[in-house]
């Protein structure tokens, strides 16, 4: 029996979006969904009934930070992550492959998987697709991700210290052969790094697939590379399909691409993921991004930037960002966004907030975190009552943000 299903309740007549429903061990969620990000267990500064109460259904953690601190063989012993946290609802957990961008000056990259230098101790841990899958499963997320290599963005160079010693021959252990229907589109190192990782990470996903002890209860996810090369993200989703698994995610952009190439790999990599199957966008969280995104056909959606923002007194509204230490909300009685219900919102108004933050207070982080999680859940309310009446107009009239 599959951990996971999809029910598709509508369709919009003008694009690809649609309205869906997920379930889960723990509960489902609405889509197009937005999730919250808890990296290590906890939504920065937010207790989980506040989370609930912005209508955030479901969050994330990170397989990465929870294998170094507090170990996942602890949160088993314990009942696993969700009685951990105590969030009673669904999770999904990254596999740490986004450490293989993002900590570039800390990590090796090799075909058994990526050495890791550990950012507390300096200890150090190889996490492969077995061992990510293995920590996934003892952690319990509802939705757990493939181990997969992502690439630096185009822009930002080929990535450091990748294990020059070549791709393995294939074999049983690793089926995908280094260059199996692979054409170099473009020259340089940023071709060869991408091509790199694609292949590495469709090896990586039948490891993973194998590793999966638990599939009955916890939904794997594969991810598709590919970087801006459409060529490269078609051949990766063809064989992302080939796994029939309860859901699929599209990785490695916003990582400097920008706007425009996001929506294009996007726009070409969503229809080509199977259409009864959830798609999920990793890591991007920009309203405009979003809603294109939606229109391509994704369904789900994650960001640090409500609560990485909100820490640092900038907060979202519908019309853009209020940056709360500016002098010019000194005397200002109003709320953060007039058009939002959040429990910031209702009660505390702008010159307070900026008070808060000025002295220092750990009051002024978490209003504005509640408040930019929950102007994320009112903007997926919205884009589902888009899909829902055809209404994409009224969309863009009420989130002028959107551009």
């Amino acid at each position: 029996m599959s951990a996971l299903s999809f029910e598709i309740s509508h369709r919009s007549a003008e694009c690809n979006a649609r309205v869906g429903r997920v379930t889960t061990p723990h509960g489902s969620f609405d889509t197009p969904a937005f999730m919250p990000v808890g990296t290590k267990a906890t939504v920065k500064g937010l207790l989980p009934a506040t989370v609930a109460d912005t209508g955030s259904q479901i969050i994330l953690s990170n397989t990465y930070h929870l294998m170094l601190r507090p170990g996942s063989e602890l949160v088993a012993e314990v009942g696993g992550l969700h009685q951990f946290m105590q969030w009673d609802a669904p999770i999904l957990t990254d596999s740490g492959g986004f450490q293989v961008f993002s900590l570039t000056d800390i990590r090796d990259i090799g075909e058994d998987g990526v050495k890791f230098r550990s950012h507390i101790d300096g200890s150090e841990h190889l996490l492969s697709p077995e061992r990510s899958v293995e920590i996934q499963n003892q952690l319990g997320a509802d939705i757990i991700m493939a181990f997969d290599d992502c690439p630096p963005g185009e822009q930002s160079g080929a990535g450091s210290r990748v294990s020059e010693s070549g791709p393995p021959e294939p074999s049983p252990r690793n089926p995908v052969p280094a260059t199996a229907g692979v054409r170099k589109i473009a020259s340089g190192d940023y071709a060869r790094r991408n091509r790199e990782a694609a292949e590495r990470t469709l090896r990586w996903l039948e490891r993973s697939i194998k590793a999966h002890a638990r599939p009955g209860e916890q939904a794997l996810f594969p991810i598709v590379q590919g970087g801006t090369d459409l060529e490269l993200r078609s051949w990766c989703a063809e064989r992302c399909g080939q796994f029939d698994q309860p859901g699929f995610a599209i990785g490695g952009v916003a990582v400097g691409e920008g706007h425009e190439k996001l929506v294009e790999v996007v726009e070409h990599t969503a229809p080509l993921l199977p259409a009864d199957k959830p798609r999920y966008l990793m890591g991007v969280g920009y309203e405009r991004d979003i809603v294109a995104a939606v229109r391509a056909g994704v369904d789900m959606f994650d960001c640090v930037l409500p609560t990485r923002n909100g820490r640092n007194a900038n907060a979202f509204s519908a019309t853009g960002q209020v940056r709360l230490r500016n002098a010019q909300y000194r005397t200002d009685d109003g709320p953060i966004d007039p058009t939002c219900d959040c429990a910031a919102c209702r009660g505390f108004s702008r010159a307070y907030i900026r008070h808060l933050f000025l002295a220092d207070e750990m009051l002024g982080p978490i209003l504005v975190s509640i408040h930019n999680i929950r102007h994320f859940q009112r903007l997926m309310l919205d884009i589902r009552r888009a899909i829902k009446d055809d209404a994409w107009s009224l969309l863009r009239s009420t989130w002028p943000v959107m551009g």
